[in-house]
């Protein structure tokens, strides 16, 4: 039995969308119940905005694995979704988005999911944005992974529910897939192979998975541990390293059954530690922030998991008896963020005020945080911090490194909004100067990522992973899941790729954490579709392994190591900084990195007493021009000015090019506009001549009271990126600031009016369209709407059984009555779902979510003769207003209704007839017999009053039940006679009547024609038989009736002069005899300047072209030599050089005289025959 459904059903979610409105039957939930068989989305790419179910039933107790054969979706916006269970209500397995490579490719692994409830449910949702190629999974129910690699065999435990593999000798792991002592472990030299715990125990002196490497060591490594264990999977959590324990606290998980908000990882003993119950106390939070201060860790921020809102809460954890303590600090400014990070520091001068600085993250009211916030823990307070130096931009899941040698963090990468409209990845590379409070934008690594990890080593950063996908229209092939390895070097400004870590495993990930202890990087946790609970260790070359000068400098890559000359030893560059600074420039590479130092001075004095008190070097190696980078935010023109001014002397004095570099990086000033996208205006900065093209720019386009860069403050306090744009008038009041995003609690509120917030339907909140790959990177919203696009709250909301079963988590209960009569109800394939409860309060019993959804059976009671649909709609959908014949034909529509399945009300009623709807008659008070069947609006067979338009096309379906149509005429003139002309597309009846009263009533119109059956009519109305000049209101009335439609009428009525106006025929006359006249003579003016300047330019080109001063014809008259004058080139000041007698020569050359013609005749002859002037051409032709 092999089961397989591939998408010509995707086909049939298109489908369903499009007849649903007519309660078709067809479901999108496919069912598979083979042991084995495969899923896919069908041939080519998936559809755009495809929603698409399918349940596996397998067998009770039994393993059911899943393999993702191929997989190729939009990032972090196109999910398949992956249950354990019979509903999107079980525990969730996985959600794959991206792309995923296939198993040939490098020693990346096929994914492979395990469902142990005899059940897997798997929902497909896309967007509108691209799609790709979709994807196929295969299953198979007990079987083990990966069918053990071929490396094994296969066996089932005593209850089926237990497969596993016994591995051949010489590989382990769940699928044999990693090897375990190879080459023996070097025996018996460097170790032994242990067979029990299949690994190699090395000898001292050595080190590795093989025992290959030294102690310490000579080349950078990577190792793997697997653990498996209750509440370890984990993304977006921190850790922290204190006495060789590292601190794993919070982190996103899918199933909270077996949540720990804190384990503790022991690094000696490589295994996790047991912990008191009170460290799950605090409500679990992920995107959080974690700084280590003596044994206390601070955790700051982070988003709610069971609410979804994002918190400004400061907690502290003791280590030493594992308590958690609430801290109430005293705030001015605080921004609640998530995706930040945050670092302890000692200030400067003495270092004796310990404080927390929290860098970037995102705010739901605020949006992206460009700004440090400081928590002093002394005193306990909140500040946010006045920073100086270059414009930076924050942003959500950057990393960020503390370094204490140059007392400034590193933040690299980041997810930002660069404008209203653009927002994306980012890869550049920011330093804050703790002790200045200065920011400095260093080089740009090139490779854009979020959710990813650093770590400081040595002097060198160390960056891993992340979500590297930055498409927005179409795939480049960025992965959502990287592996990638590099590093920059503090000392000599330059980004190196490191090589991929080199396990038998797919070690891809975001979302993870990373901390650096006795000399190991340790690597735990993430996303890569599934939840993450594996430790890598990665351990760099040691400085100490290496002990000649030219093995030390140049140390294998993300290792900085400087040579020691006066003891002869390799030193690590932490070690060497703060005492030889000669050999640390000598350590940079020659291949163009840079080698930056400082050099405390101060150039010049800026007005406003604002100092330039950093200058830069970066020295090419090369042996190049220095370049002075001066760091400086400028805000006004005058300023601008002047630093440019000094810098240009100073660049003459040191005959250096110096140029500017301030602001953003590859962030061009044009991008920024207002949110009604309007740019920016009354701006005096401009762009320096040959400034790079990813260069910043200069600063603040103006004070942040006058139109620029920064909007002017808003009324209230929510304010930030959702001000308007400020007034150019000064006097004018500031515009109100709409409402957040975060603040809308409706999907109505949240989606009406613009795009610039998305509502999460299953997880009901709104966030801003720029922020909802921040707000949900682990894609927990199934569905998102936007501009007046709402569904309804619950499954309650849906009245028939095909819109009921397009959405995964809702089933359809029909009533005994065998009508098709029923009730959407959220639930599984086994029956209902409860997900509310009933709780008591103090203004009476209310519902509130479950803490656990659960199957209740007694919501849809099969012993009542209800039944339960979830993959399926019943045959009979006659909405309760017929019975069924032939299980599935509605015998006769009752209750006023009509339609294949009763759903529409008949002709002169309208509402809502679906599932028991009633009909109610069309109120037109008289004027249509017939209305919109839906919302009851009148067909009204006469269009209004009267018209004074006279040309109208009635062919557009509202105008179907039109039969009359109205129009009045008024004459303007009381001496001239009212000509009137009517005609239509198809015949009509036609009556005109006249009165002289305005407003007349009823049965006070005369009438005047009448005709029947016709398609044109003409008339003049006599303005002395209807007295026009006694009857100043006459008006005319004509009424078109009897037409079918579609039909088009033109009417027309006019009033025209009875004699010529001849003194106004003739002034037309002249005027236009004059004026083309007058254009007559323009152009022949024009045309004869045109032909003077033609004569001048072939005379100016005629006379350089003298005779030669001797011809000597040779014998045959076939050839000739002929001599010319020629100018010699002079010397400076037109002199001719020594030697030279008057810069004269005469030159000779042979030429061609055979084909040569008399030029007079020639000439004069073309003459006579044009005006044209002929180019002179040369007497003969050189060979």
């Amino acid at each position: 039995n092999y089961s397989s459904v591939f998408c010509p059903l995707l086909n049939v979610c298109a489908l369903f969308e499009e007849v649903h409105d007519f309660n078709n039957v067809v479901s999108v939930i496919h069912r598979l119940t083979g042991p084995s068989g495969y899923l896919s989305d069908g041939p080519g790419n998936y559809k755009y905005k495809t929603k698409c179910t399918w349940l596996i039933e397998g067998q009770p107790n039994s393993i059911l694995r899943l393999r993702f054969e191929h997989f190729a979706t939009e990032c972090s916006w196109d999910h398949l979704y992956v249950y354990d269970g019979d509903s999107i209500y079980s525990p969730i397995l996985a959600a794959f988005s991206g792309l995923i490579v296939p198993e040939s490719y490098s020693n990346e692994t096929v994914p492979e999911v395990v469902a142990q409830s005899g059940f897997a449910l798997l929902h497909f949702f896309s967007d509108a944005a691209y799609n790709l190629t979709g994807f196929n999974v295969s299953y198979r129910l007990n079987m083990c992974p990966n069918n053990c690699s071929d490396r094994g065999e296969c066996r089932v435990g005593n209850s089926s529910d237990s497969v596993q593999c016994e591995c051949e000798v010489g590989w382990k792991g769940e699928a044999c897939d990693v090897p375990y002592c190879s080459s023996d472990c070097g025996s018996p030299l460097r170790g032994r192979c242990d067979s029990a715990a299949k690994r190699c125990q090395c000898k001292p002196g050595w080190q590795g998975l093989d025992c290959s490497i030294t102690v310490p060591a000579n080349v950078s490594f990577w190792t793997r541990e697997e653990y498996s264990g209750h509440g370890l999977v984990r993304a977006s959590h921190k850790a922290v390293v204190h006495e060789d324990v590292m601190w794993v606290i919070g982190g996103h998980m899918f199933n909270y059954t077996h949540y720990q908000m804190v384990t503790a990882f022991n690094i000696s003993s490589q295994s996790w530690m047991s912990l008191n119950r009170s460290v799950n106390s605090v409500t679990g939070r992920y995107g959080h922030s974690l700084s280590l201060h003596e044994d206390q860790i601070y955790m700051y921020g982070g988003k709610i998991d069971s609410t979804g809102n994002v918190t400004s809460e400061l907690w502290v954890f003791h280590t030493w008896n594992q308590s958690w303590v609430l801290l109430n600090p005293r705030a001015k400014e605080q921004y609640a963020v998530v995706g930040h990070s945050a670092h302890t520091v000692q200030l400067h001068p003495d270092r004796s005020e310990p404080v927390i600085l929290v860098v970037f993250g995102h705010c739901p009211l605020y949006g992206y945080i460009s700004q440090v916030q400081q928590y002093n823990i002394v005193k306990n307070t909140w500040s946010v911090l006045e920073t100086r130096g270059a414009l930076v931009q924050g942003g959500y899941g950057h990393s960020s490194v503390y370094d204490p040698q140059t007392r400034s963090i590193y933040i690299h990468g980041g997810y930002k909004a660069f404008s209203a409209n653009k927002y994306g990845l980012a890869g550049d590379l920011y330093r804050y100067d703790v002790d200045k409070r200065m920011w400095l934008i260093l080089r740009d690594s090139g490779f854009f990522r979020y959710l990813h990890t650093a770590v400081i080593v040595d002097g060198n950063m160390l960056v891993f992973g992340g979500n590297t996908h930055n498409d927005t229209s179409m795939s480049h092939g960025a992965k959502c899941f990287s592996s990638d390895f590099i590093t920059y070097s503090i000392a000599c400004d330059e980004w190196i790729v490191l090589p991929h870590p080199d396990l038998h495993h797919d070690v891809n990930r975001f979302g993870h954490s990373a901390v650096y202890h006795n000399g190991v990087m340790y690597v735990y946790g993430g996303f890569n579709s599934l939840m993450l609970s594996d430790v890598l260790r990665f351990t760099p070359a040691s400085c100490a392994a290496f002990s000649e000068q030219l093995e030390c400098v140049t140390a294998v890559p993300g290792v900085k190591c400087v040579w020691n000359s006066t003891t002869s030893t390799c030193m690590s560059w932490d070690t060497a900084a703060p005492h030889d600074t000669e050999s640390l420039r000598n350590t940079c590479s020659p291949r163009g990195g840079k080698f930056l130092f400082q050099i405390n001075s101060v150039l010049f004095e800026l007005s406003m007493h604002q100092r330039i008190k950093k200058i830069i070097i970066c020295t090419k190696m090369s042996g190049s021009t220095s370049i002075f980078n001066i760091i400086i935010t400028l805000t006004t023109q005058k300023k601008v000015q002047f630093v440019l001014k000094e810098m240009h002397n100073r660049s003459l004095q040191s005959k250096a090019v110096i140029t500017p570099w301030v602001g953003l990086r590859k962030i061009n000033v044009s991008y920024w506009c207002w949110e009604d996208m309007s740019p920016f205006t009354n701006s005096t900065l401009q762009w320096l001549p040959g400034e790079p093209s990813d260069a910043g720019f200069c600063g603040f386009l103006a004070e942040p009271t006058f139109n620029g860069l920064k909007a002017a403050t808003c009324v209230n306090s929510v304010n930030g990126s959702l001000c308007e744009r400020p007034s150019e008038r000064s006097n004018h009041s500031v515009k109100q600031c709409r409402t957040p995003c975060a603040l809308r609690s409706s999907c109505s509120e949240c989606t009406s009016g613009s795009s610039e917030c998305m509502w999460c339907s299953n997880t009901r909140q709104c966030v801003d369209s720029n922020a909802y790959v921040a707000s949900f990177p682990y894609g927990q919203c199934m569905e998102w709407y936007t501009m007046n696009s709402c569904p309804p709250e619950n499954c309650s909301g849906y009245k028939t059984c095909g819109h009921c079963l397009d959405q995964p988590g809702c089933g359809w209960c029909t009533d005994p009555s065998n009508t098709g009569r029923g009730q959407c109800i959220e639930g599984s394939y086994r029956g209902p779902i409860q997900t509310l409860f009933h709780a008591p309060s103090s203004s009476g019993p209310s519902l509130i979510p479950a803490p656990q959804p659960m199957l209740n059976v007694s919501l849809c009671p099969l012993e009542g003769s209800y039944n339960w649909s979830f993959i399926q709609c019943p045959a009979c959908q006659c909405n309760g207003h017929s019975s069924c014949v032939n299980e599935s034909v509605c015998e006769r529509c009752e209750d006023l209704t009509t339609g294949k399945q009763c759903e529409s009300c008949i002709s002169g009623y309208y509402g809502d007839p679906t599932n028991g709807g009633s009909c109610q008659s069309c109120k037109c008070n008289g004027h249509a017999s017939m209305c919109n069947s839906n919302n009851g609006k009148c067909f009204c067979t006469t269009k209004v009053c009267a018209h004074t338009l006279f040309t109208f096309s009635l062919s557009q379906e509202d105008d179907r039940y039109y039969t009359a149509i109205n129009f009045v005429a008024t004459p303007d003139e009381q001496n001239r006679d009212l000509d009137m002309f009517i005609n239509a597309s198809k015949n009509f009846n036609l009556n005109i009547t006249w009165a002289t009263t305005a407003g007349t009533q009823a049965g006070e119109e005369i009438p005047i024609v009448s005709r029947s059956n016709i398609k044109e009519f003409k008339d003049s109305f006599s303005n002395e038989k209807f007295d026009f000049r006694s009857n100043a209101n006459i008006t005319f009335y004509v009424y078109v009736s009897n037409f079918t439609w579609p039909v088009k009428i033109q009417i027309a009525f006019s009033q025209h002069s009875n004699f010529m106006d001849l003194v106004q025929f003739f002034v037309t006359f002249f005027s236009c005899f004059l004026s083309l006249l007058l254009v007559a003579a323009v152009v022949w003016k024009i045309k004869q300047s045109c032909w003077a300047s033609r004569r001048r330019e072939v005379s100016a080109v005629a006379f350089p072209l003298l005779p030669p001063i001797a011809l000597e014809p040779c014998f045959g008259n076939k050839a000739a030599v002929l001599s010319i004058f020629v100018r010699l080139p002079r010397g400076p000041g037109g002199i001719p050089p020594p030697g030279q007698s008057g810069g004269s020569a005469i030159a000779s050359a042979l030429v061609d005289v055979s084909q040569q013609m008399c030029l007079g005749y020639k000439e004069k002859s073309g003459g006579l025959r044009s005006r044209k002037q002929q180019p002179l051409a040369q007497p003969a032709t050189c060979i």
